[in-house]
């Protein structure tokens, strides 16, 4: 069952995101006031864990998600006496390590990394676990924009009004990277871009961020659809331009890159969120020492750091438990809301079109 067959058979309340825009920004200065923590604990409860804790990252590596996860489990690695055996498991725009976490026991030692993408594969019926209740989320780490790349030395187009006219006088003949699928955040934020602005383009979704990255570079694509903190080396060497930011508003790391709403999109746009959980029915003193362990490692210097050089202080990206609950829950209503804004425009469009297929 797709997005369509469910808002069809399921339309939901509409609820803005202006409320999670404003909370997000409301504490955008929140990560550079953190005081680095001490150690959470010197042990869990009944001596947890015992042995090497499995986080299953659903992506390849090299990409957002892998760094976060290594980062992560490195930072707490040298805080408290735990071992992470980190395993990449890409496939399906993320999907595929799901029903091998759900085999899992639920007893702490299986984490799974993961990020909005699952949220929106629920909301759109593509998956039967809710993050905020198959699930249990021990913190949200990461909350940030997305940005349109081209090549630093593309000659076709060198900003975002050249890239327009250009798409404008092409349609479908530019090709766009991602990783995605119907309905998730990259493709709804495009499909909405597009319709708004009078373009089209082809989005064709990678897996492997090495492989994402280098059909840019190697121009076997026109344009990447990515987080800037993902490709940082490459804006660093100028390899990369970043020509569109998906926000409210200009971040002061890219001040001289127009916003979708600066270009005359008039929607809010989906942010992409990383977070840790495990699975519903672990033990409560596991959870919340595995919650304290994840937040130390969070307020670490190395991750600080780490954050910063990705561009992830720009936007509080710290939540615990019951916020990332929160936060996921509104998540779910704004993607089930921004479907069936979708599905009414294209059948408006069909009958502009006089119903004829």
């Amino acid at each position: 069952m797709n997005w369509v067959e469910v808002m069809v058979q399921n339309r939901p309340d509409v609820t803005s995101v202006k409320s999670v825009i404003s909370r997000v920004l409301a504490g955008s200065l929140l990560t550079a006031a953190f005081v680095m923590s001490e150690p959470a604990s010197a042990a869990g409860p009944d001596g947890f864990p015992d042995r090497p804790i499995t986080l299953f990252v659903p992506y390849g590596e090299g990409g957002g998600s892998d760094q976060l996860s290594r980062t992560m489990a490195e930072s707490i690695q040298a805080i408290e006496p735990i071992a992470f055996d980190v395993q990449n498991r890409p496939g399906q725009a993320g999907q595929k390590v799901i029903p091998e976490f759900m085999e899992t026991p639920s007893d702490g030692y299986t984490v799974i990394q993961h990020i909005d993408d699952a949220v929106s594969a629920y909301a759109a019926g593509s998956i039967p676990e809710n993050p905020a209740e198959d699930w249990i989320p021990l913190a949200m780490v990461q909350i940030t924009f997305s940005q349109l790349y081209i090549r630093g030395d593309d000659p076709r187009f060198s900003d975002w009004n050249s890239f327009l006219d250009y798409a404008r006088a092409n349609p479908n003949e530019l090709v766009i990277a991602n990783v995605s699928y119907d309905g998730s955040m990259e493709r709804v934020n495009m499909q909405r871009l597009e319709r708004a602005l009078g373009f089209e383009v082809r989005q064709v979704s990678f897996d492997k961020p090495k492989e994402r990255y280098e059909a840019l570079l190697y121009g076997r694509v026109d344009l990447l659809f990515e987080q800037p903190g993902d490709v940082s080396k490459y804006l660093d060497s100028s390899e990369m331009k970043p020509i569109l930011t998906f926000f409210s508003e200009r971040p002061d790391a890219f001040a001289d890159v127009p916003t979708h709403r600066d270009v005359g999109a008039d929607f809010d746009s989906l942010l992409r969120f990383r977070g840790f959980y495990v699975k519903d029915g672990t033990d409560p003193d596991i959870v919340s020492y595995l919650e304290d362990v994840f937040r130390a490692g969070f307020e670490s210097q190395a991750f600080q750091e780490f954050n910063r050089k990705k561009y992830m202080h720009l936007i509080d990206s710290y939540r615990d438990r019951e916020e990332s609950i929160g936060l996921i829950d509104e998540t779910v209503t704004q993607y089930q809301a921004t479907y069936q804004d979708m599905l009414y425009e294209v059948l408006q469009d069909y009958i502009k079109e006089g119903g004829e297929s």
